[in-house]
């Protein structure tokens, strides 16, 4: 498969468009901060036992952490490239009184950027399949914040839902958590936190009549059911563009 090439400076834009906000700030060396990664999946966790695994010892460390980064005045931003120029940025949106993580998708030849997923006191989402994230993590192109597939696919997860997953999702995980985060015991939390899925918790994802995938979920923009979804061409688009 070919692949152009893009510059790197392109894939980390001062204003996304159609995005509001900022500014952003693309900070590639928190990914390699493991208490970055506790409170980033934080809201993965839907129970006291996923919480115990997820934080450990560690939990008055990236407590502190992660008041430290949201009471920054700039937006942490990190991004990953896709195939044909498509690029997922992830914004951590430091508002004081509306904080939250953004999952946006863009590319240049848009006119805005697509909300797939929020994640904050009003969660929206899922806006990624298993074989979507999947895909992502692994492309390996270059010029985002990061080409490790593992910290790749642990940045994208709160933005993922998914009732079917394959035997092998958390192995996956797992060899993520353990290789990006101090938890001592990354394989139960991988199946506990595939188990939960979440604020907005797994979704069924089909085909649309008109071939794009699209999922029931209630909270999901990807769900054309809801009257917030985006529009057929937008659903099309996004679809096309996250196909693995």
């Amino acid at each position: 498969m070919m692949f152009s090439v893009i510059n790197s400076a392109d894939l980390h834009p001062a204003r996304i468009p159609g995005y509001d906000g900022g500014p952003l700030t693309y900070q590639a060396g928190l990914l390699d901060e493991p208490h970055f990664w506790l409170g980033h999946l934080y809201s993965c966790v839907q129970s006291e036992e996923a919480e115990e695994l997820l934080f450990g010892a560690d939990y008055d460390a990236a407590g502190d952490f992660q008041r430290r980064l949201w009471e920054r005045a700039e937006w942490p931003t990190f991004t990953v490239p896709l195939a044909a120029d498509h690029r997922l940025h992830v914004v951590y949106r430091t508002f004081t009184d509306d904080a939250g993580t953004d999952y946006l998708l863009h590319h240049p030849d848009w006119d805005r950027a697509e909300l797939l997923a929020r994640d904050d006191g009003h969660f929206m989402g899922p806006g990624l399949s298993w074989p979507e994230l999947v895909s992502a993590a692994d492309n390996a192109l270059p010029g985002g914040s990061t080409t490790d597939p593992h910290a790749r696919l642990l940045l994208l997860l709160p933005a993922f839902g998914d009732d079917e997953v394959p035997d092998d999702a958390v192995a996956r995980l797992a060899d993520a958590l353990r290789a990006r985060t101090s938890v001592e015991d990354p394989g139960p939390l991988a199946a506990v936190l595939l188990e939960d899925q979440g604020a907005p918790g797994p979704a069924r994802w089909t085909s649309a009549e008109r071939g794009f995938s699209v999922n029931d979920g209630a909270y999901s923009f990807r769900n054309p059911a809801n009257s917030f979804a985006l529009s057929a061409g937008r659903l099309d688009r996004v679809a096309n563009a996250l196909a693995p």
